[in-house]
């Protein structure tokens, strides 16, 4: 382990001059500046180069030699640099480790600035200012939300976890066949036009807080939002089927929406950083473009996958003739979940013709 360079206990280069940034800063790293970045991946025993690159996928700026690091960027480089060494992970998947957890990192701590730490540092009485307030407030709510994070990431890892482990081969722990949905809301591109920024904001949030917890309740996992465009995927394609329905039913009876589409695709999917991409992430994406307004369209091997599970008939005809032979034999009719609709084949670009389905509920 190389030496640990001598460093002034209070850095003598600070960017910042507000005090109470600051003091802040101290407060959620809890500790003082004291390296530069030369400094601390020397004392972590890593390369400048290395350092770089993980610094810059964890998303941090280049700080050139100010001495703005603490202990805590040293035992960070110091672990992921251990973790190469061990031969645990290879250096291109502890840079891949340093980008994820930055990326994600990064726009929850946004999130909770911009709407939670905001709203909650309103000056309480007359006369005190935010200043005031925010200190004690951000020292109250760090150990618990740290706590929190902790907690919710262990729960998403072992459900995860669950997921990769069951699959049936090795391949397919990467390469895994999904159902994969978007759901969009239309006319958006008019109602930013027609709509303050608040509102627009306000809309946009209720959406996202609405699909997500949708997708959660019945058992998908939200990929991503993108404003008025929700992401999501499933192993079942039942379940990917109910959420598409559940959205739009939601969706229809609250007045202040505008109506939804959604567009599903069953395929082999490829994984990445918590994203999903391929032809069938494609496909959905098209089918959702070309949806009537409130309605789900899906592809012929999502519409395939509910007739082999038998969530829905191939045909009305197909579930008629299944009723009668029941009947019949005095047994219970196979009872669907599902209606499929053939619709007119249609050439989408980029993907050759395909022959969507309309999905409704049956009954």
């Amino acid at each position: 382990m190389p030496e640990v360079p001598e460093v002034d206990e209070k850095p003598d280069d600070d960017p910042e001059k507000d005090p109470l940034a600051l003091r802040l800063e101290q407060l959620i790293l809890g500790a003082d500046r004291r390296y530069t970045p030369f400094q601390a991946a020397r004392s972590a025993g890593v390369s400048m180069e290395l350092a770089s690159r993980f610094w810059r996928a964890m998303g941090f700026p280049d700080i050139g030699q100010a001495k703005a690091l603490t202990e805590a960027d040293v035992l960070a480089l110091r672990r992921l640099a251990g973790l190469v060494e061990a031969g645990l992970l290879s250096e291109a998947m502890a840079v891949q480790v340093a980008r994820s957890t930055g990326q994600t990192t990064a726009r929850l701590a946004e999130w909770q600035i911009d709407s939670f730490l905001e709203g909650l540092t309103e000056p309480p009485e007359p006369g005190m200012t935010r200043t005031e307030v925010t200190y004690p407030l951000v020292e109250l709510l760090l150990p618990e939300l740290e706590e929190f994070l902790v907690y919710v990431w262990r729960r998403q890892l072992a459900a995860a976890t669950g997921r990769v482990v069951q699959a049936a081969d090795d391949e397919e722990m990467v390469d895994r066949r999904l159902a994969v949905g978007f759901a969009d809301l239309v006319g958006f591109t008019r109602l930013t036009r027609r709509m303050e920024e608040e509102e627009l904001g306000e809309l946009v949030e209720a959406f996202e807080t609405t699909a997500a917890d949708l997708v959660a309740a019945h058992g998908g996992r939200l990929i991503k939002t993108l404003g008025d465009e929700v992401l999501y995927a499933a192993d079942d394609a039942g379940v990917a089927a109910e959420i598409a329905l559940r959205l739009i039913e939601t969706m229809a009876n609250d007045e202040t929406m505008p109506e939804l589409r959604v567009g599903i695709a069953f395929g082999t999917v490829t994984t990445r950083m918590g994203d999903v991409f391929g032809t069938t992430v494609n496909l959905a994406s098209r089918l959702t473009s070309i949806a009537p307004r409130d309605a789900v369209l899906v592809d012929g091997a999502f519409a395939e996958e509910l007739t082999r599970t038998g969530e829905a008939p191939a045909s009305e005809a197909e579930a008629a003739e299944a009723a009668a032979a029941a009947e019949k034999e005095g047994e219970e009719p196979p009872s669907y979940r599902f209606a499929l609709q053939p619709m007119w084949q249609r050439p989408v670009r980029g993907l050759g013709v395909v022959e969507p389905w309309l999905l409704a509920r049956r009954g």
